[in-house]
């Protein structure tokens, strides 16, 4: 499960938890009203009933008999408890001898002076023995007086509580909906301004420090902006170079023609000429076909099994062939403990190729170039070659992989600066890599592995 998964999970089950507990909370609050109003119109007849019973014994039996008839009422309800009466003398102290609260007969006389109906219901007074009859204040419901005794606190209404329910849910649901569009409407505007030809484009940055699926889709939007980016930049840097090599062929050709239409005795120079140059276009033409296929896909020719050994040895073959007549010396090394793979022979045959001449091409005349092929098991295959040429800047040793590009010691050279963009290609289509490094005692070695 995804972060962004939990993040919804945790959200609506701590939704649905608040709702549970606000339902709870309201169902309690009305069912504890429900039975303290339903305790208080209980209590009230019975209180006034047990006072009439204990004054009616005071006055016909005295003392004794309103002791008697305590115990008799104690003993059937247990302690005093919501109708239990007190009988307290002038002096604060219960006939039975009960500890009395000192602010329970304060309240009951309170009662006494407030003279109301409802009053009269919980206390009473005898004059003739002095006594004061009265179910205790928390027992018995009474109403508030002015001279400061205290209200019972009353639970907030229904509508209160569920209105409070209702903007709380409100307020985190929009909470919910705002962190998660918005890195929406930033994408939706990331995408917007891509369309729109804006390749630079990136979301990221405003999407923020969040650690989720979207935030995360954000990073891949700025890698997608960025591989378009360079991959528009490329092919309009290609269309250029493309434009510009093809611009110097022509114009000779052009004046080939032109001369061998005005000096028919040259006519056969010229004819050579415009071979030459048709070669060359014909090449940068092929050239450019096979790095389109490889950027395209379209090279992905059925892999066969192949001896690698032999592959290398017979393109060697040929580049020791043409290094002989150069003036210069080829020297192949093998330690192959792996022959047989499954390539791509024609890719793989061109980018071998392509990366030993231009070490034949780059190589001064009487030096030495040397390759070296090696495998093992378990061991990538790697090929290096090595050239005692000019070699190459520090920061031209990635950027003479790229097409059209000749380094600055070897501009003189010729070549369109396709050959390694093919090779690297090639490689990477197998999955492999091919990187440049400087030689001892100067020069270049391109080294090529292979998985």
């Amino acid at each position: 499960m995804g972060r962004l998964f939990w993040k919804f999970f945790l959200a609506f089950w701590l939704a649905l938890i608040v709702a549970i507990v606000l339902v709870a909370a309201l169902v309690s609050l009305h069912e504890q009203r429900t039975r303290e109003e339903a305790a208080s119109l209980a209590a009230g007849p019975r209180a006034e009933l047990a006072l009439r019973s204990a004054a009616a014994t005071l006055r016909h039996g005295g003392v004794d008999a309103l002791r008697d008839w305590l115990r008799d009422d104690e003993a059937q309800r247990g302690p005093p408890g919501a109708s239990g009466v007190y009988a307290v003398d002038r002096d604060g102290v219960d006939v039975l001898g009960r500890p009395v609260p000192a602010d329970a007969i304060e309240n009951a006389r309170e009662q006494l002076r407030d003279g109301t109906r409802r009053a009269r219901r919980a206390v009473r007074e005898d004059e003739a023995s002095g006594l004061l009859l009265f179910v205790p204040i928390a027992e018995a419901p009474r109403r508030a007086s002015a001279r400061g005794v205290p209200r019972r606190p009353r639970p907030p209404p229904l509508a209160a509580l569920a209105g409070a329910g209702l903007l709380a849910s409100l307020a985190f649901s929009a909470l919910l909906a705002w962190y998660l569009t918005q890195p929406i409407r930033h994408l939706r505007s990331g995408f917007e301004s891509l369309a729109g030809g804006a390749l630079d484009t990136r979301v990221a940055q405003r999407i923020g420090r969040r650690n989720d699926e979207l935030a995360d889709l954000g990073r891949d939007f700025d890698r997608m902006a960025a591989q378009l980016q360079q991959l528009v930049s490329a092919q309009r840097s290609l269309l250029h170079d493309v434009s510009h090599e093809l611009r110097s062929p022509l114009a000779r050709l052009q004046a080939a023609i032109g001369i061998a239409r005005q000096d028919p005795a040259r006519r056969d120079a010229m004819l050579d000429r415009i071979e030459r140059e048709t070669m060359r276009v014909d090449g940068l033409v092929g050239e450019l076909l096979t790095l389109a296929r490889l950027d395209s896909g379209a090279a992905d020719a059925p892999a066969e099994t192949v001896d690698l050994a032999e592959l290398v040895e017979s393109i060697v073959d040929d580049a020791r062939f043409e290094a002989r007549a150069a003036g210069r010396e080829l020297h192949y090394e093998e330690h192959l403990g792996r022959r047989h793979a499954k390539v791509r022979a024609d890719l793989l045959h061109r980018a071998f190729e392509n990366v030993i001449r231009n070490a034949l091409k780059f190589a001064p005349p009487g030096s030495r170039i040397e390759v070296r092929a090696r495998s093992g098991e378990g061991e990538p295959f790697r090929l290096s070659v090595s050239d005692s040429g000019p070699g190459v800047a520090e920061d031209e040793r990635e950027t003479i992989f790229e097409p059209f590009h000749r380094g600055r010691a070897g501009g003189a050279e010729g070549g369109y600066g396709l050959g390694l963009a093919i090779a690297r290609r090639a490689i990477e289509l197998h999955g492999g890599s091919i990187t440049a490094a400087p030689r001892e005692g100067g020069g270049l070695v391109v080294t090529i592995e292979l998985p």
